[in-house]
């Protein structure tokens, strides 16, 4: 059964127009209804429509009889940290990477994103107009119990005094405060951008999504290494001195040699997505630290860390989990966690990866096509005679996208000139079977 609200993470929408107060209280009232809980914890990043979603998310629960507490801006994993500590329902009003203009709202269960039959569950409540009312209503307070309680996990990691001269970029998002508060408490040196909010410059040419931003501030401030977040502090992207990027990939590699070393890599085994490049899947395998492959989205690599009790997992577009410590993907924990590698080895970024070789990898979107082309048998016949040519140690996925009439693909392998030849009579091959 199709989804009507709940997308890949939450639901997702153009603020007051799609996503509105309206609908912000008629998920508060679903959560009340489906859930019964006694309390919720609601979090926001700095858009500028996030806290009239937030109340009205507040609004549809404290008419319920829920109480509330309200974190005001905090990052997503923080109210996820949150959510899981005490065994509660977490919100957070948050369209993450997206510009000021969209707004989302994630729903947590005890720390974690709800599988999708939770979600239609939830969804068929949402549309019962039926208002819960309590004789009592519920109490909807501010509280910083969430950044205290949060805070507290870093002690747990002995992060020993940081010598690196860091740049980082809070995207004017989530954690414009608390990336402050925890990296100048570890680093003798540190400058930060992207912390002047005003609702409306959240990613605006800056965090995870747009790369200048940092890349220009570690040029400035000759600074070692770059720590780049998005806008509600789930992802983390990271650049090197010389202007190398270090996907999420890479930082699960770094992490992930690291626990190995100190024999604390659970099952030996990382869970990464379809999407990841070839040549670290090898680096991988040549430690001998096995890789689990979900499909693309960080709650199914949630899933499959917590099923099968790994230790971490991420997406090359930077949310890495370190299931151990914390339910969801992070961008500064896993940032303090890198730190703290590199430090306890006395090593940079290039020396502690140079074994590991990136193969060249291209993206596609085929614009306009019928999704449906992907079921024919000449599309099919196409793509394993490209994979049985590609071999091995190479990357071939193709998918159609879940909101637009297009069709991604993606290649990756060895040598540029297979990959180029390839991808091009793939492309070719779609626009001419699928034409609309």
């Amino acid at each position: 059964m199709e989804k009507k609200y709940f997308g890949t993470d939450g639901i997702r929408g153009k603020a007051f127009h799609f996503l509105d107060a309206k609908l912000a209280f008629k998920l508060g009232q679903a959560i009340a209804k489906k859930f019964n809980p006694k309390e919720v914890v609601i979090g926001e990043d700095t858009r500028q429509s996030s806290s009239m979603l937030a109340y009205g998310v507040a609004y549809g629960l404290a008419l319920a009889g829920v109480d509330v507490k309200m974190a005001e801006v905090v990052s997503t994993p923080m109210i996820a940290y949150y959510s899981k500590v005490n065994q509660m329902i977490g919100v957070m009003v948050t369209a993450s990477h997206n510009p000021h203009e969209d707004n989302g709202l994630k729903v947590f269960k005890s720390g974690y994103k709800m599988l999708d039959e939770e979600e239609l569950a939830l969804e068929s409540y949402i549309d019962d107009d039926k208002i819960l009312k309590a004789d009592t209503i519920g109490k909807i307070i501010v509280s910083d119990e969430i950044e205290n309680l949060y805070s507290k996990v870093y002690e747990t990691l002995n992060i020993p005094q940081i010598n690196l001269n860091i740049a980082y970029d809070s995207a004017n998002g989530a954690t414009y405060k608390i990336a402050k508060k925890i990296i100048e408490k570890y680093s003798l040196k540190s400058k930060q951008t992207g912390n002047t909010p005003d609702g409306l410059n959240i990613n605006l040419n800056c965090g995870s999504t747009h790369l200048e931003e940092i890349k220009k501030l570690i040029s400035e401030e000759r600074a070692d290494i770059g720590l780049s977040f998005d806008g509600d502090g789930d992802r983390l992207l990271v650049v090197g001195k010389e202007g190398e990027v270090y996907d999420g990939d890479m930082i699960v590699y770094i992490i992930a040699k690291y626990l190995k070393s100190v024999g604390k890599l659970k099952y030996e085994t990382v869970v990464l997505t379809q999407m990841s490049n070839p040549g670290i899947l090898k680096a991988f395998r040549d430690l001998g630290i096995k890789v689990s492959q979900t499909p693309v989205g960080d709650k199914y690599v949630s899933h499959e860390i917590v099923t099968n009790d790994y230790t971490i997992g991420g997406e090359n577009s930077g949310h890495i989990i370190l299931n151990d410590l914390l339910p969801s993907g992070d961008g500064l924990f896993a940032a303090m966690y890198l730190l703290k590698v590199l430090a306890e080895n006395n090593l940079g970024l290039i020396d502690y990866t140079s074994e590991v070789e990136m193969y060249p990898q291209k993206l596609v979107n085929i614009k306009n096509v019928n999704k449906e082309v992907l079921k024919t048998e000449e599309i099919k016949t196409l793509l394993n005679e490209v994979k049985e040519e590609l071999g091995q140690d190479a990357l071939l996925l193709v998918r159609p996208s879940g909101t637009e009439p297009l069709v991604r693909v993606t290649i990756s392998c060895k040598n540029e000139q297979q990959l180029d030849k390839l991808m091009d009579r793939i492309v070719s091959k779609i626009k001419e079977v699928g034409a609309i």
